[in-house]
């Protein structure tokens, strides 16, 4: 019994020493628990500071950043409206230089028509009355040329040249001192139609023309001084050298003979 009751109280005894040890244990848990939740909310308190000041330092040169922005953006706009505006000056003035330029070549024109239709009327006019005096210069050469006819029947008209042949006969330099004192020389034969003009109705007999090369033999010139550029030669001919410098018509073509001979001739006289 004895010794139950001694076991009981060691028993007892140990499980207060247990449970008073749990208790310190559990004690000193809570109180590491206080210090490390100190602790903890200490360090939270610090970051949390710090981290606000982080975030405020960004919020104060993001709002620099962001003023800058908009100071040198503002700038920017001022620089280019005020460009704009010198470059809308210049094209303004521009633009009216162009059309002043416009207006005085439109008013250039405009004269220029004026000065066109004016030229046009006047020579619509010169031309009116230059064809009054052709008709009138042709009406006053056909009652020459019939007055002409009137007065000595041996004058001739032919595409606007009077001819005279003669009924006498003379040498080639008083034939054509003859047409010299008469106004006209000696006929010059300029084509064709002329050779026949002379050879259908005046060469049967020979007449003197006004072709010679008394100044250089062998080359023919016109009594104008016009050298010979159309011949109506006959076959052989010219054929008679420095004996033979002056030349006659007949109706198959021309020869040349001495100037001293007698023959009739033929004068010209252009209108």
């Amino acid at each position: 019994m004895g010794e139950i009751i001694y076991d009981n109280v060691i028993i007892n005894t140990e499980s207060e020493g247990l449970n008073r040890e749990r208790i310190e244990m559990m004690v000193a848990i809570y109180d590491c628990a206080d210090s490390l939740r100190d602790h903890d909310f200490n360090t939270e308190t610090n970051t949390n500071q710090k981290l606000q000041r982080t975030v405020t330092v960004c919020l104060v040169l993001l709002c620099v950043l962001l003023l800058t922005a908009v100071i040198v953006l503002c700038v920017l706009i001022y620089t280019s409206n005020q460009q704009c505006q010198i470059k809308n000056k210049n094209l303004t003035e521009e633009r009216d230089q162009l059309l002043t330029k416009y207006t005085n070549i439109i008013e250039e024109r405009d004269q220029l028509l004026n000065k066109n239709h004016n030229l046009t009327e006047e020579r619509d006019e010169l031309i009116a009355k230059y064809n009054n005096i052709t008709k009138l210069n042709e009406h006053l050469n056909q009652e020459k040329n019939k007055l002409w006819t009137q007065l000595n029947a041996r004058w001739i008209y032919y595409q606007s040249s009077l001819y005279f042949i003669s009924s006498e006969k003379k040498s080639w330099s008083e034939s054509r001192r003859y047409c010299i004192e008469r106004g006209a020389d000696l006929i010059i034969i300029n084509n064709k139609e002329e050779q026949d003009f002379i050879k259908n109705n005046y060469a049967n007999d020979g007449l003197w023309i006004g072709l010679t090369n008394t100044d250089w033999e062998g080359r023919w010139k016109w009594v104008d001084g016009s050298t010979l550029s159309y011949s109506f030669w006959r076959s052989g001919e010219p054929n008679g050298g420095r004996r033979e410098n002056c030349v006659l018509t007949y109706s198959s073509g021309w020869a040349d003979y001495p100037c001293n001979d007698a023959f009739k001739w033929i004068c010209e006289r252009a209108q």
